[in-house]
């Protein structure tokens, strides 16, 4: 039977081949091409040109875990994103967001006293809370989600002023200020954090039938809802947990910072957005994913630190991001188009008869 087994399996691979129309060297070029990995690709060319440029200071390992320590938050940010962006929701609000958790957590353990569990306790219920009101904006009153959020953001900053007064916050609990600098084997408990939240994102998007649901949404919302998926309860579902996420990035801010600043959470907009949809165009051929926007935060990071180690302006920073975000933009939207045509390409092949029934046809 063994025996058997092993002479139908080559044939049923081949078959699978015929069929699918591309052999195992094509499928591998395809899984290394630019087009799937671009971001290690680049990561690649940034490490090659900046070790050959500024070796001294670029090759240092201290600059490594500094990189990693520093864009955490901004990896915790663009994960918090890609849930409502998988789902088809664009929340603007995300920075403003990472600065309102920031600063609710510093206002409870300051101005209220109150311990840290309980403050962490509700500072991810009202990070929750805020993606419930924004959910419920977008799927009750029906706004657009990009007005929505935007509104949204509007509310937060308001907020953000009304309990800082436009001050930071200052006299955090050491306890809770010592996570922010704290390691393990030289990585610090911020990174850990970022490790175990990505692992937690990416189990629930790809290996869940939920994640399956917010995919679906994203895809085709009409479509998902005609196949019997609620998709109002994606979408609060997608924005609650997005908004957990956010939380707690504030809450690794302030640890971090050792207080409570107002002015810090708009910052992390452009670099989620640019990450999340480079990260699109990663492994997935045009789907938000976990692992692609992770590697493309530290693309982005490395690119912006090699850059200001080589002398760059301030402003580079900025400049990069903004340019960036463009680029893997029109990345996703190349990638999107491109798919679709391939699959109407092959449902026009698929249609085409056979050529030996076309040469047995009389006439």
């Amino acid at each position: 039977m063994a025996e058997i087994d092993s002479n139908v399996q080559p044939a049923v691979e081949a078959f699978e081949e015929a069929v699918s129309g591309e052999s195992m060297g094509h499928k591998l070029r395809r899984t290394l091409g630019f087009r799937n990995i671009s971001a290690i690709w680049i990561l690649i060319g940034i490490v090659v040109v900046f070790s050959a440029i500024i070796p001294q200071k670029f090759l240092q390992a201290g600059v490594w875990r500094s990189l990693l320590d520093a864009n955490a938050v901004t990896g915790m940010t663009a994960l918090a994103l890609i849930i409502p962006l998988a789902a088809g929701v664009f929340n603007l609000a995300i920075g403003i967001q990472v600065g309102a958790g920031s600063i609710f957590i510093g206002w409870l353990l300051v101005n209220m006293g109150m311990s840290v569990p309980v403050s962490l306790v509700l500072a991810g219920v009202f990070g929750v809370l805020i993606g419930l009101v924004t959910a419920w904006l977008i799927v009750r009153i029906r706004i657009d989600s990009f007005i929505a959020t935007l509104g949204v953001s509007s509310l937060l900053a308001a907020f953000i002023t009304a309990i800082s007064s436009g001050r930071q916050i200052l006299g955090l609990p050491e306890s809770f200020a010592k996570f922010g600098i704290a390691s393990i084997a030289g990585i610090t408990f911020p990174v850990i954090a970022l490790i175990v939240v990505a692992f937690i994102v990416w189990y629930l998007l790809e290996r869940t039938p939920s994640g399956r649901r917010v995919y679906a949404t994203g895809g085709n919302i009409e479509a998902a809802r005609l196949s019997g998926i609620n998709t109002s309860a994606v979408i609060y579902g997608s924005l609650a947990a997005c908004g957990l996420l956010t939380a707690l990035g504030g809450v690794v801010l302030s640890a971090k910072l050792a207080n409570a600043d107002p002015t810090v959470g708009p910052g992390y907009l452009v670099p989620a957005f640019t990450a999340a949809f480079l990260g699109s165009t990663q492994f997935k051929q045009g789907r938000f994913n976990v692992w692609g926007t992770m590697v493309s935060v530290f693309v982005l990071a490395l690119g912006v630190k090699g850059l200001q180690l080589w002398g760059a302006p301030p402003w580079i920073s900025d400049a990069f991001n903004g340019f960036s975000l463009l680029v893997a933009v029109g990345l996703a939207k190349f990638q999107r188009n491109s798919e679709s045509f391939k699959a109407i390409r092959r449902t026009l092949r698929m249609d085409k008869p056979p050529a030996a029934a076309v040469e047995s046809s009389p006439g």
